[in-house]
């Protein structure tokens, strides 16, 4: 089985539950449930950050990236997080740079939370429909003007760009992506294995 590649940015004051909630619907996913133990998921998920450090989260969990941006092979899906640390990150040119080249090379890209200020501030969102947390919609409409905000979705696709409201949509977001390659018995069967309620009309397709 050729696995698929996804691609979790990290970075200081990262929102936990925006990137580890995708992070374990990736590799929770499996095509066949009876071989659950001896079979991996068919994704293979690495965290990248820009340098070799410990990144410390919002909550003041500490996490080792796998890759930095310089080394990270290539993806097939980014996933761009939230968190107070976008606050930050909207000035940061070089990993605005870095989003916006690996967005030319991916299938699919996505973000959670107020990651999706990071895909509008990289240029990735023009004229797109995107969706943010709930309490940064506002900011959102004035960071980034020329972008199709939507304010009643947890998840909201468009093309092949894949945004999410705040923290726990990220999951809801993962099952998605993971129906869109797999299939939704098998997206459903996550779900399952999770004990998370499987997202019902929480998307919309543009």
């Amino acid at each position: 089985m050729q696995r698929m590649t996804v691609g979790i940015l990290i970075f200081d004051d990262v929102e936990v539950l925006d990137y580890c909630g995708p992070y374990e619907v990736f590799c929770s996913v499996r095509l066949n449930e009876e071989r659950r133990r001896e079979e991996p998921s068919p994704f293979h998920v690495l965290l990248v950050a820009e340098k070799n450090d410990v990144i410390r989260t919002s909550g003041g969990m500490r996490v080792l990236p796998d890759v930095t941006t310089a080394e990270c092979p290539p993806l097939d899906i980014l996933l761009v997080p939230g968190g107070w640390g976008t606050r930050r990150e909207i000035g940061n040119a070089p990993l605005l740079d870095w989003i916006a080249e690996r967005a030319t090379e991916v299938a699919t890209l996505t973000s959670v939370c107020t990651g999706t200020m990071l895909l509008g501030k990289a240029g990735l969102l023009s004229g797109r429909h995107a969706t943010t947390h709930w309490k940064s919609l506002g900011w959102m409409k004035e960071l980034l003007p020329d972008v199709i905000v939507e304010e009643q979705l947890h998840v909201v696709r468009d093309g092949n760009v894949f945004t999410s409201a705040g923290i726990s949509a990220g999951i809801d977001l993962a099952l998605i992506v993971t129906a869109e390659y797999f299939g939704e018995d098998i997206a459903r069967s996550t779900a399952r294995h999770m004990e998370y309620t499987y997202p019902e009309s929480l998307e919309r397709r543009i």
